[in-house]
């Protein structure tokens, strides 16, 4: 397994930016905008991990920005944290087997998502290309929210 990122989420993007980047010293290493999916999502990385952070191979804070308002209350500015896996079939078995949850089934051979006890959600991905689906996971619905 390796740590990947921890996402927040951001009411006002260039604010978060100033805050993050001017303030704090994190420089941003990606970028993704979806039209469809109405976000921007930036990717930032403490100053001495700028070039692994570059290479996908440095933990990442991952601002999500919607562009449609929405107020944050709850915690629901803070996303959650993500790992990357070997096999994620096999990760979400292990899991299931210890009496863990899986809140969104990795139906896709690629994303899953759990929860700590604390109610912190977990984002799991399948390392390097997604795996074929598979019973039982791409019939199983979701659970609760994640």
């Amino acid at each position: 397994m390796k740590y990947l990122h921890t996402m927040v989420r951001a009411s006002d993007l260039d604010a978060s930016l100033d805050f993050y980047c001017n303030k704090l010293g994190l420089e941003e290493v990606n970028r993704h905008e979806s039209e469809g999916g109405r976000f921007t999502l930036v990717y930032l990385a403490a100053s001495g991990d700028v070039t692994r952070g570059r290479e996908e191979s440095s933990p990442l804070l991952e601002i999500t920005w919607n562009w449609d308002p929405e107020e944050y209350s709850g915690g629901r500015n803070f996303g959650h944290l993500a790992y990357r896996v070997e096999d994620i079939y096999a990760t979400c078995q292990r899991l299931l087997d210890a009496g863990v949850t899986i809140n969104r089934p990795p139906r896709d051979g690629h994303m899953a998502f759990i929860r700590s006890p604390d109610g912190i959600s977990i984002e799991l991905l399948q390392a390097n290309a997604s795996l074929p689906p598979k019973e039982p996971w791409a019939s199983m619905a979701n659970t609760g929210s994640w």
